[in-house]
């Protein structure tokens, strides 16, 4: 009961603080929203929305059953989570967050999945997609589009890493009724499987292609949602000394492990919104191009309390729990950091301090390839997001009265 009013009285807390803090800070608060709504505006609504698109019609035409079948004998042995689980991790790759958690969720939800699948599955299929790594981050952010390739792989290995490690959640629990399977698959059977998902689908193409946009933009419309918060939130903690009072703490810590106290207000503002904390952690001057590759990526790996929060918003619905989750992303983080130094020396010979790389790694094509698909995002980024947005109004307003009539 204690802990109940406890956790009560921080809430109201917490929230009052927050109302008030708009109320002093009314131009900040205005400023920082703008910043959020730009950064969904211009790269996450028009990055995003094709792979969630075609998502959502892969599971309705059976793809996704075929591909389950397919890769059973592989999942279950790495990662015990049936093969479904393959089309999650890949399109949580392809398409980032929060993709994996709302496959997972639909899966569960078809009970494709159990309870403890589920949570091992929705802890390593959220990660950043290559998009934004590549161009967001290593080319908007630090202006170096060689710098991609060590995030990328840091943080793709430590979700890989977090996957392996899951395997052993909970596994006494259910060891005496899960098998696993050794027997290649079979590409009859996973046609069959495919054929008898796209039967039972009895919505015409134009339904499926129109709950497809409608489902795909409400998800992009909460992420909207819940980065433009979090950037006010991370705003007024830092005109309120709250940030700057954390920071201080966390300098101590990195003293430690030698890096610059310049550091800590960009990891704090990293683990509320990972895209602020990693643009901050490129503008700091006095700490050197490892450090900051090192801190973003365990910041990118963390995902930030706003990614965490459109993470646990979707698995709200099911019976998944959110605390592995929350472990897993703990563990990323220092997982893709100890990658990101293990890859420093291989990939930046010579002068690694100097924060101008030398004989660095090559990334599928060159840094003006990079360069112009950034800025591609952020001339024609707007256009699509508001092409679909008002598709969305038509369809959805179409529906609204054809559910009146």
């Amino acid at each position: 009961m204690l802990k109940s009013k406890s956790k009560t009285v921080l809430l109201a807390t917490s929230v009052t603080m927050m109302a008030v803090g708009l109320i002093i800070f009314p131009q900040e608060s205005f400023e920082a929203s703008k910043g959020g709504l730009n950064i969904w505006w211009t790269i996450v609504f028009p990055s995003l929305l094709p792979f969630l698109i075609f998502s959502e019609l892969l599971i309705s035409f059976g793809v996704v059953r075929f591909i389950g079948v397919m890769l059973e004998p592989f999942m279950r042995p790495l990662f015990r989570v049936p093969g479904v689980g393959g089309f999650v991790w890949a399109m949580g790759l392809a398409s980032g967050f929060p993709a994996g958690a709302k496959y997972t969720v639909r899966l569960r939800q078809e009970e494709q999945l159990t309870r403890i699948e589920a949570e091992r599955l929705v802890c390593f299929t959220n990660s950043s997609n290559p998009l934004f790594l590549f161009v967001a981050v290593a080319v908007g952010f630090f202006h170096n589009p060689h710098l991609g390739i060590i995030l990328a792989l840091s943080h793709y290995l430590g979700n890989f890493c977090v996957g392996i490690i899951m395997r052993f959640y909970r596994w006494k629990e259910e060891k005496s009724h899960t098998k696993v399977m050794t027997k290649l698959p079979s590409i009859r059977q996973a046609f069959s499987q495919m054929h008898r998902t796209r039967i039972k689908e009895t919505r015409p193409f134009g339904s499926l292609l129109g709950d497809a946009v409608l489902s795909s933009i409400q998800t992009l419309l909460m992420i909207g949602g819940f980065i433009i918060l979090f950037s006010v939130v991370n705003k007024l903690l830092f005109h309120m000394n709250i940030t700057g009072l954390l920071a201080s703490w966390v300098g101590g810590i990195l003293h430690i492990f030698n890096f610059p106290d310049s550091l800590s207000l960009p990891f704090i503002s990293g683990m509320f919104e990972m895209t602020l904390g990693s643009k901050l952690t490129s503008t700091v001057e006095d700490a050197t191009l490892f450090q900051q590759t090192v801190m973003t990526s365990f910041i990118l790996a963390f995902n930030g309390f706003s990614i965490q929060a459109q993470v646990a918003s979707i698995i709200a619905a099911t019976d998944i729990r959110f605390t592995p989750f929350f472990l897993a992303r703990i563990a990323h983080g220092l997982l893709a950091s100890i990658i990101t130094i293990l890859l420093w020396e291989p990939f930046y010979k010579g002068n690694m301090y100097s924060g101008s790389p030398l004989n660095a790694f090559p990334v599928s094509g060159s840094g003006e390839h990079a360069n112009s698909l950034y800025q591609n995002m952020l001339d024609f980024g707007p256009i699509l997001t508001l092409l679909f947005l008002i598709l969305y109004i038509i369809i959805f307003t179409k529906r609204l009265f054809k559910g009146l009539s």
